[in-house]
C-alpha cells in the first residue's frame, strides 16, 4: 500500500464525489473495456458515474449490478490490490443499503462495510456516531435538517446505528453496528479491523481530515494484510485513501483554462435552498443574462419551452454575454417519490438539450446540482470519460472537455447543490469569467 500500488474504484451515485481530488478519470460508461481503461490509468483512483441517486430503487439496483458484473470482467487478470467505494451524499440521502448489498453480492464477500459520511469541505462531521451538518456555525444533527425530510430518501435519526436499522428495515439492528471513534488508540482500532468478518456494518466518526487520514491508513493496512472492506462514504474519505499531491492548476488560476475569455453558460438545476440563494447572489451582483425555465409548463409544453430557452441562449452568447439558465424556484409537490423522479428527469432532459445545442464558441460551463451535472456531462456534452483538473472552490470539481470535442477543451465545473455559502457560485463564476 505504501508504494501507491492500490487502485481505488469509486461507484458514484452522482458526479460530485470527485470534489476533493484531482487528475483522475470520471467514467460515464461502464462497459468492461472502459472500466479496464480506468484500472490501467496512472491515477490511484477512478470514478464510475452511475447517477443512481436520480433513479428508483429497482433501477438503481439494476445499474449497480450491471456495473459490478462488468467490473468483475475488467478485473480478470488485474494483479494490483483494489478497494471499492460506494460514494454517496454527505447528508445521508441515497440508495442505502440497496447499492452496498448489490456490490457485496457481486464482488464480495467482504469482511465489513463502513459508513463514512464525513465531508469536511461541505461542513459535514460525525461525532460519537451521530452525523451533523454545520449550519451558520452550528453543528445540527442531520435528522433535524431539511435533508432528512427528503421525499425520496428521508430518515428519522442521524445516529448512524439507528439510521442503519431504519434503512435496512431491522435486518441490521442498531446494536449490531460497530462504531469506530478517533479517540481510540491506533492499536485498538487496528485489532478491531483485523477481527471483522461477515460484512459487518461499521460506522466511522470523524471531525477533521487528520482523524480520517488516521482511520484510512489503518484500514488500508488491514487491507494489505488480506482484509476485504467496502466503503460507503462521502467525498472526504477519498482524499484520505488516495493521498494525492497538490493539484496541478491552483483554484485561483482556473480562469486561464478559458480560451480568449469567451462568455460562459451557468446551468442551475439544483433546487435546494442554498442553490437558490447562490443563484440570487450571482444575479444580483453580476450582470449575466438570466433565462428562467418555468417548471410549471412541464411536461406539457417542453418542446416550446426548450426552443425559447435555446434561442435566448444563442442570442445572448452572440452579444458576448454570459448566460445563466435556471429552473424556476417554485417548489412543486408530487403524490409519490416515483412521480417526483419522473418530473426531475423531464426537467433534466430540457437542460441537457440546452447544453447539447449551446454555441460552439462557449468559454466554460458551470453546472449546479449533482444530478444536473451528471446529465450535463453524459448527455449534454456526450462524454464517455473526463479527467478532473482539480477544485476551483472547496467541493467544486473542474473537468476539461477533450480535444476534438464539439466544445473543445473548455472547463466544466461540477458544483454540488449543497456546497459553499451564498457567495460561492459568484466566486466560481468570477474565476472563470475574469471578473
Amino acid at each position: 500500500m505504501a508504494s501507491g500500488n492500490l487502485k481505488i474504484i469509486v461507484l458514484d451515485d452522482d458526479p460530485t464525489g470527485s470534489q476533493t481530488v484531482h487528475s483522475c478519470l470520471l467514467l460515464l460508461r461502464w462497459d468492461a473495456n472502459t472500466l479496464r481503461g480506468g484500472l490501467e490509468d496512472e491515477s490511484p483512483l477512478f470514478f464510475v458515474l452511475t447517477n443512481t441517486r436520480s433513479m428508483a430503487p429497482d433501477r438503481a439496483r439494476e445499474v449497480t449490478r450491471e456495473v459490478c458484473r462488468n467490473l468483475e470482467r475488467a478485473l480478470a487478470g488485474f494483479s494490483r490490490p483494489w478497494v471499492i467505494v460506494s460514494r454517496s451524499d454527505s447528508t445521508l440521502r441515497g440508495h442505502y443499503p440497496v447499492e452496498t448489498d448489490v456490490i457485496a453480492q457481486e464482488l464480495g464477500p467482504f469482511d465489513a462495510h463502513f459508513l463514512v459520511p464525513a465531508f469536511f469541505e461541505g461542513g459535514r462531521i460525525t461525532r460519537g456516531g451521530t452525523h451533523y451538518v454545520v449550519m451558520d456555525g452550528n453543528a445540527v444533527p442531520a435528522h433535524e435538517t431539511p435533508f432528512a425530510r427528503d421525499s425520496v430518501f428521508g430518515y428519522s435519526s442521524a445516529y448512524l446505528p439507528d439510521y442503519v436499522e431504519e434503512k435496512t428495515g431491522g435486518r441490521t439492528p442498531s446494536a449490531a453496528v460497530e462504531l469506530f471513534d478517533p479517540s481510540e488508540l491506533e492499536g485498538a482500532i487496528l485489532a478491531r479491523l483485523r477481527s471483522l468478518s461477515g460484512n459487518t456494518c461499521c460506522a466511522v466518526s470523524a471531525e477533521s481530515p487528520q482523524q480520517l487520514d488516521r482511520f484510512a491508513a489503518l484500514a488500508l493496512r488491514a487491507v494489505g494484510e488480506g482484509k476485504r472492506f467496502l466503503f460507503r462514504s462521502a467525498a472526504s474519505l477519498l482524499t484520505s485513501l488516495a493521498r494525492l499531491p497538490e493539484q496541478p492548476v491552483p483554484a485561483g488560476r482556473m480562469g486561464e483554462l478559458v480560451l480568449a475569455r469567451r462568455p460562459g453558460l451557468v446551468v442551475v438545476g439544483s433546487h435546494v435552498p442554498l442553490s437558490t440563494r447562490q443563484l440570487c447572489h450571482l444575479l444580483a451582483s453580476r450582470s449575466p443574462v438570466h433565462v428562467e425555465v418555468d417548471v410549471r409548463a412541464l411536461p406539457g409544453c417542453s418542446a416550446e419551452v426548450e426552443r425559447d430557452v435555446r434561442e435566448r441562449v444563442v442570442a445572448a452568447h452572440s452579444a458576448g454575454r454570459h448566460v445563466v439558465v435556471s429552473t424556476s424556484r417554485t417548489e412543486r409537490q408530487f403524490a409519490s417519490a416515483a412521480e417526483r423522479l419522473t418530473f426531475g428527469a423531464e426537467v433534466s432532459a430540457l437542460l441537457v438539450q440546452v447544453v447539447r445545442t449551446a454555441p460552439r464558441t462557449l468559454g466554460f460551463v458551470i453546472s449546479k446540482g449533482g444530478i444536473t451535472s451528471n446529465d450535463v456531462l453524459g448527455s449534454g456534452l456526450e462524454l464517455d470519460a473526463a479527467r478532473v483538473v482539480g477544485q476551483i472552490h472547496p467541493g467544486c470539481s473542474v473537468v476539461l472537455t477533450p480535444a476534438g470535442h464539439r466544445l473543445e477543451r473548455i472547463p466544466v465545473v461540477i458544483f454540488p447543490g449543497n456546497v459553499g455559502n451564498d457567495e460561492s457560485l459568484t466566486l466560481v463564476f468570477d474565476r472563470l469569467a475574469g471578473a
